[in-house]
């Protein structure tokens, strides 16, 4: 399940992507235009500064922008920096793998057979997915859906 902050910090990575080449964003216009706390944007900007997905500019005319294009910039790192591994098992994950303790047979087991059909699906929707592409998926999308 993509938790608060990777929701907050993709819409964040969204908006900065719409702005791109435009300057640096202001914190306090970013959470006002996209609703989100103040306090809990600095921490994410921040965490995805330090990932190397963000610049930041202190000062007069300061504020964070896109340190790449945002053809560049997938929604799977975005969702990997903000809450770490696709895997929804710890078994599956090719970052972060760990043996379920209750498990006897990694490979007869039929969960982590389905588990890792989930995970490569995720992956490859996100990974191919860039901060350009992602706003126009979900408008073809919603436009279908009416």
């Amino acid at each position: 399940m993509l938790s608060k902050k990777a929701k907050y910090g993709l819409k964040a990575m969204f908006y900065l992507g719409k702005h791109f080449g435009k300057g640096p964003v202001l914190i306090s216009d970013l959470a006002e235009e996209e609703n989100i706390p103040k306090k809990f944007l600095e921490l994410i900007l921040l965490e995805l500064k330090k990932n190397g997905l963000l610049y930041s500019k202190m000062g007069k005319g300061g504020g964070y922008s896109l340190s790449k294009s945002p053809e560049e910039i997938t929604v799977g790192q975005v969702v990997r920096i903000l809450d770490g591994p696709l895997a929804p098992i710890p078994c599956v994950s090719k970052t972060a793998y760990m043996k379920c303790a209750e498990c006897d047979n990694e490979k007869t087991c039929e969960i982590r057979k389905i588990m890792m059909q989930v995970r490569d699906a995720s992956a490859a929707i996100l990974d191919h997915t860039s901060l350009m592409e992602a706003p126009k998926a979900i408008f073809s999308v919603n436009r279908k859906s009416k």
